[in-house]
């Protein structure tokens, strides 16, 4: 199917993917009474009483912003805002559908990290989360650093965490199939920017050991011989890559028991495979094309394949975790969203799959499973007190 052109017709046909109703009738003369003036300015002056009465008697207890400068859309690069505003469109759809979330994209005419923060800290009184989307790193660590710093509301970057619990709901799941320790695992995680990161740091929350991880970049595997590394490149590097390895993937994975690969396409080859551990687990989530070909991974030795992919068994799909956070954390009246709720939200995701039905192409839920959400929302809640 050629879904390039199907999504182009369908896009022009409706004029975007979004729209704004009114949940008030508007009939007759008390109907607007009651929705605007005069009945409007009691609840003005319950908010001025107490604006946490804003949470419940306006949009904002059920509102999240969906905001993107538009520097690192998708796979596609910094293409700037308008061409970021359908896929932030597409956020708030799946925010409504899946999550009972509503969301609202907006999209920054600036590149400047001042002028973003000082922008979704101006508009943050009507929302009640910020979704951060498509930033390149590392701009985006200091944005939502700064945000969730000094905003009331939950900051949440789902480019890093939404990825991350997934990866590890999914993860999870995979080490029970192959029968391995988090603790002990071999790591190689290829891509070291906003998910890289992301996902190195939540494997650690599961207790994966840094010592037993390898990290890459572009230039290859991080490690405390590269002088030009700084930033966050530079403490992983410290922590990591106990054995001093240097070189690009196929130096990385000899005796690995896992790749992540959040990078870029046909990095993974088979006789890099051949020089993994037995029963490796693989999670190639390059979009659209994966680390390894689907095709290709099946003839290998592989255990657990999994993919961004929608066509192919065990997608890691961001969409099992950002609806349910944003709707535990709504719920939970949250003013951040810890370690401590991405974690859960994991281990919500994966416990879905129960013993029995657990195999190598079936580790986590399917996008459309409408438990994912309802579980992911009570498991943050919880999480929350």
């Amino acid at each position: 199917m050629n879904y390039d052109k199907k999504a182009i017709a369908r896009h022009k046909k409706h004029q975007g993917k979004i729209t704004v109703q009114s949940l008030f009738p508007l009939k007759n003369k008390e109907d607007l009474s009651i929705a605007y003036t005069p009945g409007v300015a009691a609840v003005c002056l319950l908010v001025a009483k107490n604006k946490k009465n804003a949470r419940t008697h306006t949009m904002k207890g059920r509102m999240v912003a969906v905001v993107s400068d538009g520097s690192a859309i998708l796979g596609l690069g910094n293409l700037g805002p308008e061409s970021a505003l359908p896929v932030m469109e597409g956020k708030c759809a799946l925010f409504q559908h899946f999550g009972g979330v509503d969301a609202f994209p907006i999209v920054l005419d600036t590149q400047n990290v001042e002028e973003i923060i000082a922008t979704v800290k101006a508009i943050a009184p009507s929302f009640g989360g910020i979704n951060l989307e498509d930033i390149s790193a590392p701009r985006c660590f200091e944005i939502e650093e700064r945000l969730k710093n000094e905003l009331d509301i939950p900051v949440f970057h789902d480019d890093q965490h939404g990825t991350a619990i997934v990866v590890l709901a999914g993860f999870l799941n995979a080490l029970r199939v192959v029968k391995k320790d988090m603790r002990t695992v071999r790591i190689v995680i290829a891509g070291a920017g906003a998910a890289g990161v992301a996902v190195y740091r939540i494997l650690l929350t599961a207790g994966a050991m840094p010592r037993n991880i390898v990290m890459l970049d572009s230039k290859g595997i991080l490690s405390t011989s590269r002088k030009e590394l700084v930033g966050y490149k530079k403490e992983i590097a410290g922590k990591t890559n106990r054995e001093g390895r240097s070189g690009g993937v196929g130096e990385a994975v000899i005796g690995a028991d896992a790749f992540i690969g959040i990078s870029s396409a046909n990095i993974l080859t088979p006789l890099m495979v051949e020089t993994m551990a037995d029963a490796p687990v693989v999670f190639a989530m390059a979009n659209p094309n994966p680390e390894i070909a689907y095709e290709v991974a099946k003839k290998t030795k592989i255990a657990v394949l999994g993919t961004g992919r929608s066509d192919y068994p065990n997608q890691i799909n961001n969409v099992l975790a950002f609806p349910g956070v944003f709707r535990g954390a709504l719920d939970a009246g949250a003013s951040t969203i810890t370690e401590k709720m991405k974690y859960a939200a994991a281990q919500a995701i994966a416990k879905l799959i129960s013993k029995k039905e657990l195999h190598a192409r079936y580790i986590i839920p399917k996008p459309f499973d409408t438990r994912v959400a309802k579980a992911v929302a009570k498991a943050v809640r919880q999480a929350y007190k």
